[in-house]
């Protein structure tokens, strides 16, 4: 009897244990729910880019503002308006004045608003990077394509489109680590992969229309057996092109782009651009807003996030372009 006593007594021990840890981690699982899922409409995270007006930005701010949605929290949106490190610099310190709950942020130079971010990030503000890195920054991870990745695609279908053959060039932004890495992707691809093509040129187009025409036209001067260019972003895309209908080389010129912008889609469409490589922008903006959200509201528990996430890229030609008018 007694034995009986003893064991009921231990089982009885046991299932009060159990139920008292049972609540206390479903309690602690709701509390990380109603965290993880719900803000405040009064807390305010921030996007900073550069050149503001250009469409580039309306995939990646779209994202943002439906993570805004889903979290319950407000967003805004700022930058500079022109390719000008020095005013994003002033966008940026205006910003961390007003003492948001974490920014996200695209930057025109890979150093140059190191101290800025950094000054945000001692100041108890969370900052992760998109879209262009800031790798040497305290900002907590970056989250856009693997520019190095998407370059290498870009010189593989160059190189389709030349049958492996002819000399190629590049149009770039020189000081925007995204670009560089783009450009060097493309152009190891070429040297290591395709004996019978050369990167003959590399040109700033600055990330301007006009200025990326003038550079094609100088490029096509200096190099009469021009077969192809590659562009690392949108805008220079529309002005290689512009250049090559000028130059009535449209046909013998092939032009690989980036981005999805409606002036590069129609050229696609109209065969003067042949490819270009379309970006997860709208990844880069929701998972920025989820990831500052999550350092806002779980700055001692949470669980590591990554440094680096890649949206990936797709190329997209006349085959696909029509899919992407829509996004």
């Amino acid at each position: 009897m007694k034995k009986l006593l003893l064991i009921y007594l231990l089982l009885t021990s046991l299932f009060v244990i159990y139920v008292y840890h049972y609540q206390t981690d479903d309690s602690s699982k709701r509390e990380w729910s109603g965290n993880e899922m719900k803000g405040s409409i009064d807390e305010t995270y921030v996007m900073v880019t550069f050149q503001v007006g250009i469409d580039y930005w309306k995939g990646a701010l779209k994202g943002f503002e439906d993570a805004a949605k889903a979290l319950n929290v407000s967003v805004e949106y700022r930058g500079a308006t022109q390719y000008d490190v020095g005013e994003e610099i002033t966008v940026l310190e205006q910003v961390i004045a007003k003492n948001p709950a974490g920014i996200a942020i695209s930057t025109i130079d890979p150093e140059a608003l190191n101290p800025v971010i950094n000054k945000a990030v001692n100041a108890g503000i969370p900052v992760v990077m998109f879209d262009a890195d800031a790798p040497e920054s305290k900002a907590y991870s970056f989250i856009g394509t693997n520019s190095y990745n998407a370059g290498v695609e870009a010189a593989h279908k160059m190189a389709e489109l030349l049958n492996e053959n002819g000399q190629v060039g590049i149009i770039t932004q020189p000081h925007q680590l995204n670009q560089i890495d783009r450009a060097q992707g493309f152009r190891n691809t070429i040297f290591k992969e395709y004996p019978n093509m050369e990167v003959v040129s590399t040109k700033d187009g600055r990330g301007d229309q006009m200025q990326s025409k003038e550079a094609a036209q100088e490029m096509m001067e200096e190099y009469p057996d021009l077969t192809g260019v590659f562009v690392t972003q949108a805008v220079g895309g529309v002005g290689v092109g512009r250049a090559t209908l000028a130059n009535n080389s449209e046909d013998s010129v092939k032009i690989i782009s980036f981005d999805t912008d409606k002036g590069t889609l129609d050229m696609i469409k109209d065969g003067t651009i042949s490819a270009t490589l379309a970006q997860g922008t709208w990844q880069m903006g929701y998972w920025g807003l989820q990831f500052l959200f999550h350092l806002n509201h779980e700055p001692k528990r949470r669980a590591p996030l990554p440094r680096v996430v890649d949206t990936g890229v797709t190329i997209v030609t006349k085959k696909n372009v029509d899919a992407y008018y829509q996004q």
